[in-house]
């Protein structure tokens, strides 16, 4: 797509000529709204009680960007909790209490309020565990988001849908069906819908929620190859109760257990050469 802007009239040697001169500007889909400069995601002394449970114990992590974050653990061990924090998903739970910081940048994530949370989640976008699909077309899916955030025309949105089915290598399996309902597709298909979907707003985190877990074992090594690819663009927070598939794919892994994070690092050096005796148990199948 291209914006024409005419210029009618241009001076030379003080006589004025109209002369039809335009400009072609294209429109960039991965540029549709203004970034943040500082896009850093942190938590400091992390507290997140459930009725009374403590379900997250000063936790402090620094999320690396650019890289897949896979957040480790035993079941049970807060994982999706602090997952769902970082966009505040976690505000559905009934009686959850946060204290403590979770910072994108300067913005205060925990304090945030109602008006800026469609700002914020458009910023931290979530893939979930099991394929959610909205209940209209392959195409309204994808320009769903953008629609709400104010992008407007026909040509626009095409591009949009085109190139982010094009992201998630959907667009060739669909592009002769995107107005039928994308409950049609199968499992894997839809969940690299939701993923598309995710990043059709642009998002500078993308969090993963066991988001392979209900696919076939194809399907999920096609959704792991598209993060490893994605992390050239997006910083990616991945909770995975598949050891082997973190060690495939992760580059940062955080180790948590009841509650704590136990060990975080580089993924080789927490695989290869743990610190603490927690994380040796787990990851020799000591502790399930």
């Amino acid at each position: 797509m291209s914006i024409a802007i005419s210029i009618p009239q241009i001076f030379s040697a003080g006589v004025i000529h109209r002369v039809p001169w335009t400009v072609h500007i294209p429109f960039v889909v991965d540029r549709k709204f203004p970034r943040l400069e500082d896009t850093r995601l942190t938590t400091r002394n992390l507290n997140i009680s459930i009725g009374n449970s403590h379900i997250l114990k000063d936790v402090n992590v620094e999320i690396p960007q650019n890289k897949i974050t896979c957040i480790i653990g035993p079941s049970g061990c807060g994982k999706t909790t602090l997952l769902r924090t970082f966009n505040r998903f976690v505000d559905s739970i009934e009686g959850v209490r946060i204290d403590g910081e979770v910072n994108l940048g300067k913005q205060d994530i925990v304090s945030a309020g109602a008006g800026e949370m469609s700002e914020l989640r458009r910023n931290i976008g979530l893939v979930p565990q099991r394929p959610c699909p909205l209940p209209m077309s392959i195409y309204d899916n994808i320009a769903y988001g953008c629609r709400i955030h104010g992008v407007r025309g026909k040509r626009k949105l095409d591009l949009v849908v085109q190139h982010y089915l094009e992201a998630v290598g959907l667009w060739e399996e669909v592009k002769d069906r995107l107005h039928t309902p994308a409950s049609k597709l199968s499992g894997g298909q839809q969940q690299r819908l939701c993923l598309a979907r995710s990043l059709a707003v642009e998002p500078s985190y993308l969090l993963a929620d066991e988001s392979t877990s209900a696919l076939d074992p194809i399907s999920s090594r096609t959704v792991e190859d598209l993060f490893v690819k994605l992390k050239r663009d997006y910083s990616i927070v991945m909770v995975t109760h598949t050891l082997r598939q973190a060690q495939r794919i992760a580059d940062y892994v955080i180790f948590m257990y009841l509650g704590e994070v136990i060990e975080q690092g580089d993924a080789k050096e927490v695989f290869g050469n743990p610190k603490h005796e927690l994380t040796r148990k787990y990851l020799s199948g000591g502790i399930s």
